[in-house]
């Protein structure tokens, strides 16, 4: 059996001793003020439940909003996170909430059932994107069209909020969206310079960027799945994996650098035993230091350094 190193651990207990515990209940009104929408001089409280989301809230919202994170432990494994008291309390203060979807982040939704709240506002940017439960890779902020509609909806929901300040956010909004420019040109750029490009993963967190890039991930899905899954992939795909490498099919290779095992360290060996260049990518935000911006175009410029002069970045 393999063992996921790097796990977040909290407290697995019962939805309803979290709500007591946070001193919430099923008719709370989330921070106890009057419903409706939040006065002119309130900061508004908001949660990203990944870190790339409440940066990318605070970066719309300004000095009118506090926006905070669930999940930010960039050494932790999102995918086996489980609430706690205090993550209870503080998602049924918030007036805006921003969650993945797929599966993703589901203790999300049970907490925001539990403890609800009229004027609260959430995205689920898998609704918002209008994908299927069945979607199979939840990495949603790897795919370039996702944060500008995420953006937009966020400006949109911090204007009704605190309608006085309308302008304000969706000129933020608009504002971040143009950012994102430089991180699609360097996608577009490098798509380009080097089309079809084989690569190899562990799991499928930056898939949807290497698919924007033009590359080619030859890991069997089956093997991104499982290992994102937490089971051991079929000894078939252990040896298609492993081909890649000893038999140099693949320029680069691409692993979660915030969930490895005897598994992926071994292939990080063979990979570096083979002179294939190792790419780490994360699935929240590494901090401090970055911007969702910057580190989605650290992501790239490390995949271009990799093809163009062989060189590793495990850990941005």
């Amino acid at each position: 059996m393999r063992i996921r190193a790097g796990v977040l651990t909290a407290t697995a207990v019962p939805l309803a001793a979290i709500l007591l515990a946070s001193g919430c209940s099923s008719s709370s009104s989330g921070n106890g003020s009057t419903s409706g929408s939040t006065t002119s001089t309130a900061t508004i409280t908001a949660i990203g439940a990944e870190n790339e989301y409440a940066n990318v809230i605070q970066q719309i919202g300004g000095k009118y909003v506090h926006a905070t994170s669930i999940m930010s432990n960039p050494n932790t494994d999102p995918h086996t996170f489980e609430a706690s008291p205090s993550v209870a309390h503080e998602m049924s203060q918030a007036k805006l909430i921003v969650q993945n979807g797929v599966g993703y982040d589901s203790w999300a939704d049970s907490i925001e059932k539990a403890s609800p709240d009229s004027s609260r506002k959430v995205i689920n940017v898998q609704k918002l994107l209008g994908l299927p439960d069945s979607t199979a890779n939840p990495h949603l902020w790897y795919k370039p069209s996702t944060m500008p509609a995420v953006a937009k909806a966020i400006g949109n929901d911090l204007a009704a909020i605190q309608p006085s300040h309308a302008s304000y956010f969706k000129a933020n909004a608009a504002k971040f969206v143009t950012s994102l420019n430089a991180w699609n040109q360097a996608i577009a750029s490098f798509k380009a310079s080097h089309p079809s490009t084989p690569v190899a993963t562990t799991e499928p967190v930056a898939d949807y960027m290497l698919q924007a890039a033009g590359t080619r991930n030859l890991t069997p899905w089956a093997f991104q799945a499982d290992i994102m899954n937490g089971t051991d992939p079929s000894a078939q795909d252990v040896a298609i994996q492993r081909s890649l490498f000893t038999q140099h099919k693949v320029k680069v290779f691409l692993y979660n650098q915030q969930v490895t095992d005897s598994l992926t360290e071994s292939y990080i060996k063979l990979a570096n035993a083979n002179h294939i260049p190792v790419v780490g990518v994360y699935e929240t935000m590494p901090t401090p230091g970055y911007s969702y911006q910057s580190w989605m175009k650290a992501e790239v410029n490390a995949l271009n350094q990799a093809v163009t002069s062989n060189t590793s970045t495990e850990h941005l």
